[in-house]
């Protein structure tokens, strides 16, 4: 039980960094490669802080630590650039299905056995979440938009994938923030976008960073270890379902027959994943 709360507690801080994130940029008061700047700079502040408080040493071999935050750089800046010209609800099917592929195939070459209920459990929950995102009416895909989206599920899956590894999760979250925030400058430098950041953008973007993302990824890195692959990955289709029922509570909007029918679908094809996962034998 408390593995499936930590879980949700996760799932829920990567809902929050959607909305924050969107209730930033979308509103145009910081751009989107400012807004990931900003964000790990401000992860990197809190990480930095917990570690000192816990007088933790940032031990993380170089390797792990420039993969990591490789990684995860990949994953912000492929998905700060791929929204400039993608639909929000399909850039989430591309790289939630990037993640999806990725961290189920990484398994099945690692021998991780996926029972045939699980695999049914995964299709359910991400054409639960198909039925809620996809666009209506003419569908147009951006090639560059959807490359990008792509780039980031993929640097996604792999962090995700790396901290299966970690021996101690909030310093290899802190080293990944530290290394990322490095490769990031020099893009956000060679874009040259406006610098037009409000104070309500920075705030959000230091709330997104110090907390829904630094803590957030730090304790995904603690329970990944114990989750199979399969199952840290079909999670995961919850976060924009979870995004978008907090936001219309928010707003005061009324709740769709068809994201109730689809919530239901994701939620139900989660538990299957978790419920038949294969026992470890003896």
């Amino acid at each position: 039980m408390r593995l499936i709360f930590l879980t949700g507690v996760v799932m829920l801080a990567f809902a929050g960094n959607s909305i924050l994130n969107r209730l930033a940029v979308g509103s145009g008061d910081i751009s989107a490669m400012g807004f990931a700047q900003i964000r790990l700079v401000a992860g990197v502040v809190m990480l930095l802080g917990l570690c000192h408080w816990r007088r933790q040493s940032l031990s993380q071999s170089p390797r792990m630590s420039l993969f990591g935050g490789g990684a995860l750089a990949l994953y912000m800046i492929g998905f700060s650039l791929a929204y400039r010209n993608l639909d929000a609800g399909l850039g989430a099917l591309i790289l939630f299905g990037v993640v999806q592929i990725t961290m189920f195939g990484w398994g099945a070459l690692r021998g991780a056995v996926v029972a045939p209920a699980q695999a049914l459990g995964a299709l359910l929950a991400f054409g639960g979440l198909a039925y809620v995102l996809w666009p209506t009416g003419t569908v147009q895909v951006p090639l560059s938009g959807a490359a990008f989206m792509a780039a980031a599920g993929l640097g996604w899956a792999i962090y995700s994938l790396l901290g299966r590894q970690v021996k101690s999760p909030l310093a290899a979250t802190t080293q990944n923030f530290i290394w990322a925030s490095v490769m990031l400058l020099p893009l956000t430098w060679w874009l040259a976008e406006p610098l037009a950041i409000s104070v309500t953008g920075a705030g959000l973007a230091i709330v997104s960073g110090a907390v829904t993302s630094g803590l957030g990824y730090a304790l995904w890195y603690r329970v990944l270890p114990q989750l199979q692959p399969a199952v840290a990955a079909t999670v995961q289709l919850s976060v924009p379902v979870i995004a978008i029922l907090v936001g219309a509570i928010g707003l005061g909007e009324s709740l769709s027959v068809q994201l109730l029918i689809g919530t239901l679908a994701v939620l139900g094809g989660i538990a299957l994943v978790i419920t038949r996962a294969p026992r470890p034998a003896g």
